[in-house]
C-alpha cells in the first residue's frame, strides 16, 4: 500500500503470512511499527495500548503499521519466544520502507512487544523507540524470576539507545512487569523512564495520558 488511507492485508514473512493493519496519512513524515503483547496471553495488534500508541503516532504524521506476530490472528507460524517475533517486526518495517521510501523509523512495543522492539532496534536504524512497560524477562531466556542483565548484548549495547531516541513509559502500579527492570535497563543508557502514577500494566483509565505523552514525544517542533 502506497496511497493514503487504511489497509488490512497479509504480507510474506519468515514463518508464513503476517497480518498487518496500516494507516497512512497523505504525506507521512515517518514510518511507525508497533508490536503487541504476549501472544500466549491473548496479545494481538488490537490491544488497546497498541492502538492508542498507533493513533498518537498517526496524529503526529507517521504511517503506522500494527501487525500480528506469528501464530496470532491471520498470521501464520508458531510462537518463538521473541526470536522469530523480532524477525516478524523487521519484515514489517522493511515492507513499509519499500512501500513508502526510506522515512525515519519509529519503533514501539507494549509488554512482550516492547522487548521485541528493543531487540529489533539493535538490528535496524531507528529515530524513535517508545517502550510501553517492556517485558524484558520474557525475551532474555533466563526465566521470569530472574531480573534481566541491563548490559545483556541482546538488549542493545550502551550507545545504541540514548535520551535522544528512546523512552520508557511504565505504570507505578504494574504488578506484571517490574518497574525496576525498566529503570535498571535505562540507567546505564541514560534512557528516561516516565512513570505514570496509578497506572497498572495495561494502563487502565490512563490511555488518554499515554496518547498525550507519546504524541508530545514525536510531534514535530514548531
Amino acid at each position: 500500500m502506497t496511497s493514503a488511507g487504511r489497509a488490512h492485508e497479509r504480507i510474506d514473512g519468515p514463518a508464513g503470512a503476517i497480518e498487518i493493519a496500516a494507516a497512512i496519512p497523505a504525506d507521512p513524515r515517518a514510518i511507525a511499527v508497533v508490536a503487541h503483547p504476549h501472544p500466549l496471553f491473548g496479545g494481538t495488534m488490537d490491544n488497546k495500548v497498541v492502538t492508542t500508541v498507533a493513533r498518537a503516532f498517526h496524529d503526529a504524521g507517521a504511517a503506522t503499521f500494527r501487525f500480528n506476530f506469528r501464530g496470532v490472528g491471520a498470521s501464520e507460524g508458531a510462537h518463538d519466544e521473541g526470536r522469530g517475533e523480532t524477525d516478524d517486526l523487521l519484515v514489517v518495517a522493511a515492507h513499509a520502507a519499500r512501500a513508502l521510501g526510506e522515512l525515519p523509523l519509529w519503533l514501539s512495543g507494549f509488554s512482550f512487544g516492547g522487548g521485541v522492539a528493543i531487540r529489533a532496534s539493535t538490528r535496524v536504524p531507528f529515530a524513535h523507540l517508545v517502550l510501553m512497560a517492556p517485558a524484558l524477562r520474557r525475551i532474555t531466556g533466563h526465566g521470569l524470576g530472574t531480573p534481566p542483565d541491563p548490559l545483556d548484548p541482546s538488549l542493545g549495547s550502551v550507545g545504541v539507545h540514548t535520551v535522544a531516541n528512546t523512552i520508557i513509559v511504565h505504570g507505578d502500579k504494574d504488578d506484571t512487569v517490574p518497574l525496576a527492570d525498566s529503570i535498571a535497563w535505562g540507567a546505564p543508557r541514560e534512557v528516561p523512564v516516565l512513570v505514570v502514577p496509578g497506572a497498572d500494566h495495561f494502563f487502565h483509565r490512563k490511555l488518554h495520558m499515554i496518547r498525550d505523552v507519546v504524541g508530545r514525544l514525536v510531534r514535530p517542533s514548531p
